[in-house]
């Protein structure tokens, strides 16, 4: 056991540029009046921002404005949405550190995201990830939206790093949300939280951004460098470095010779040289 590294994503503006933003332009939303004239006025009321601005796009589809938002057109956005500098090659660079480290070492990808689930789990990096996670709707016999079937925001992205942690995932476990609270023995962990590395940018990351921190995990905060003139990202991102909730703060950008992709791979050095070290992968 314990011979795992978990790596865990957000999605929107940290491996690609807001996926729900990009789907409303698409199907001619105005896109700053939606969030700021719609979203806005329903949060300031006391919604959380996720059943709000669900609740607009459902709206939105159902008034005859644009045409109906179906689960086939959020999932050829997915397949078309752009990523990030060097993020489909990320996953196989850091699988080849830690087999060069220790070949009996492995690396899996996980995202858990506020997102829209059918556009996430159709984009061209979707196979990377062992498990994806994400907020989504219900859809009626025609495929247009109907309902929220799922809401992932803020604390609610932790209970998913437990999930990794335990192993809870995959065919045997939908339709049982309870299993997470099952009570694992730490020998018994699928992968502790000292062995993962979760990266985000936003504040529904900061609950995992601290149980990872506090578990002796690393948490890297990311920001998207075409946003750096936005005063308020830029103090946001900042403010994750002076309370301690990331160790290192870079901008989105996977490529090869990136800053990110350069704090990963230390990162994945020093984890499974510390596993190594620790007898975890020769035993028996």
């Amino acid at each position: 056991m314990h011979q795992i590294i978990a790596i865990i994503f957000d999605f929107d503006d940290t491996l690609a540029p807001d996926s729900t933003s990009g789907y409303l332009g698409r199907v001619g939303i105005d896109v700053p009046r939606f969030w700021q004239e719609e979203v806005q006025p329903l949060m300031d009321a006391g919604w959380d921002p996720v059943p709000a601005y669900f609740h607009k796009m459902i709206e939105k589809s159902d008034s005859g404005e644009i045409e109906p938002i179906t689960r086939d057109s959020l999932a050829r956005w997915g397949g078309e949405l752009p990523l990030y500098a060097g993020v489909e090659l990320i996953f196989d660079r850091l699988r080849d550190v830690a087999k060069r480290e220790n070949p009996r070492v492995s690396l899996e990808f996980y995202l858990i995201s506020s997102g829209i689930g059918e556009i996430l789990r159709n984009t061209r990096i979707a196979h990377e990830f062992t498990e994806i996670w994400a907020s989504d709707f219900n859809y009626d016999d025609k495929g247009r939206i109907t309902f929220p079937r799922k809401i992932i925001s803020f604390t609610d992205k932790t209970r998913y790093i437990f999930h990794v942690q335990k192993g809870i995932f995959g065919p045997d476990f939908i339709g049982k949300p309870f299993e997470v609270n099952r009570k694992i023995e730490p020998p018994k962990l699928r992968v502790p939280i000292n062995q993962m590395i979760m990266v985000g940018d936003g504040y529904t990351d900061i609950p995992c951004f601290s149980l990872v921190s506090k578990g002796q995990g690393m948490a890297i905060g990311v920001y998207d460098v075409d946003k750096a003139e936005d005063r308020e990202k830029r103090d946001r991102a900042w403010g994750f470095i002076e309370e301690g909730r990331v160790s290192n703060l870079v901008p989105a950008d996977y490529s090869e010779k990136s800053a990110l992709t350069w704090s990963l791979t230390m990162v994945v050095e020093n984890m499974v040289k510390r596993i190594s070290l620790a007898g975890h992968t020769y035993q028996g």
